[in-house]
């Protein structure tokens, strides 16, 4: 029997399911509060990088970045002990960041049973080798061939904390199978945490991955605005909203050519690059940049912090730019992705081309 039928029946039994979070992560860690809230057995297991978190929840009950205990009975971890993290589970939670998907990829994939679904909450896109762009699943799945691995992902406007907090979150489960993903919805599913499912993995998943790069766009606005007005000034939000428009109009054309017309996949990239732009990571250096600040100052003032939007802005600007010398894209249809990859890899003032952003339009 399949895990995903003897775990749908576990679902519809009342009987509780065996969930391996593999890296403890502020998203990954957050997820054990959804499923060891459902009564799951939740088993939190560190990578390498990992061993002081799992130490300290072991110690505390409480990850090191949360203000909130994890609930009673969440069990933890060191990845040297992930043969028994593993033992029994019925899914693999993949808690890396994009700077950890080659470790994933060579670690963990050759000890992923066939069987197993894994959703992961990586985020970001890479190079298919070709010229283009595919999802992490698509790429850990081309590196496990020619083993068949059920490779899922979760995208949305959802920071870590405010999950763990119980706000009110709407996310979305992708992959190939509706039954699997119908599965660890009900698995994951609470109250507070709404799942919407899609068998679009590249639109989705490209959605969340655009917002990482986009939100620079946004936050360099809010920095020049402190710029000129003084750090404690009021907001100012023509400038954001004009930086957002823009960024919703380049994601759809974006989305489009790599393959999506999803206008669902889009709303959830729309969603997650607002929260992003609000509470995210990449908020801090996109306005040290708006700020005047060059990219080295900026990034060594915010050492320690994963910028998963670099990574994305680089991949997209290269992919675009070759794409633009092929004669596929007119990069004046990128005005936004184009500075901001200028800035990022061309180590250029951060200075929004305004002018670039406005055009004709007919019926």
């Amino acid at each position: 029997m399949s895990t995903t039928t003897t775990a749908t029946t576990a679902a519809a039994t009342g009987k509780p399911s065996i969930i391996t979070i593999v890296g403890s992560g502020m998203m990954g860690s957050a997820l054990a509060f959804p499923a060891r809230e459902n009564g799951h057995t939740v088993r939190l297991t560190g990578t390498p990088l990992d061993r002081e978190i799992i130490d300290t929840c072991r110690a505390t009950g409480r990850h090191p970045k949360f203000t909130k205990d994890f609930p009673a009975g969440v069990e933890y971890y060191q990845i040297d002990e992930l043969e028994k993290a593993m033992a029994g589970a019925d899914m693999l939670i993949c808690g890396v960041s994009s700077f950890g998907v080659d470790w994933f990829a060579e670690y963990m994939l050759p000890r992923i049973p066939e069987s197993l679904p894994v959703l992961s909450v990586t985020k970001g896109l890479i190079e298919d080798g070709d010229g283009g762009l595919v999802s992490y699943p698509e790429y850990w799945a081309r590196r496990a061939a020619p083993r068949k691995l059920r490779l899922n992902a979760v995208g949305g406007p959802c920071t870590s904390y405010e999950l763990v907090a119980c706000d009110q979150t709407v996310v979305t489960f992708c992959g190939d199978d509706l039954e699997t993903l119908r599965w660890m919805k009900s698995v994951m599913q609470r109250p507070y945490y709404h799942i919407a499912v899609s068998t679009d993995i590249m639109g989705v998943e490209s959605a969340v991955a655009l917002k990482n790069a986009y939100a620079y766009g946004v936050c360099i606005t809010i920095g020049a605005c402190e710029r000129v007005y003084g750090k404690d000034s009021p907001p100012h939000y023509n400038s954001q909203a004009g930086a957002f428009g823009q960024s919703m109009l380049e994601m759809q054309k974006l989305l489009r050519l790599l393959g999506s017309n999803n206008d669902e996949a889009l709303a959830t990239g729309i969603g997650d690059l607002y929260v992003t732009v609000f509470g995210g990571r990449n908020r801090l250096l996109g306005k040290l940049l708006g700020r005047g600040m060059p990219l080295d100052a900026a990034l060594k003032e915010l050492e320690g912090i994963t910028l998963e939007g670099n990574v994305i802005v680089g991949r997209i600007a290269k992919v675009l730019r070759a794409w633009a010398a092929q004669g596929r894209v007119d990069l004046r249809e990128f005005p936004l992705i184009a500075h901001l990859g200028e800035v990022l890899l061309d180590n250029k003032p951060a200075e929004i081309p305004w002018d670039a952003f406005v055009t004709e339009s007919r019926r």
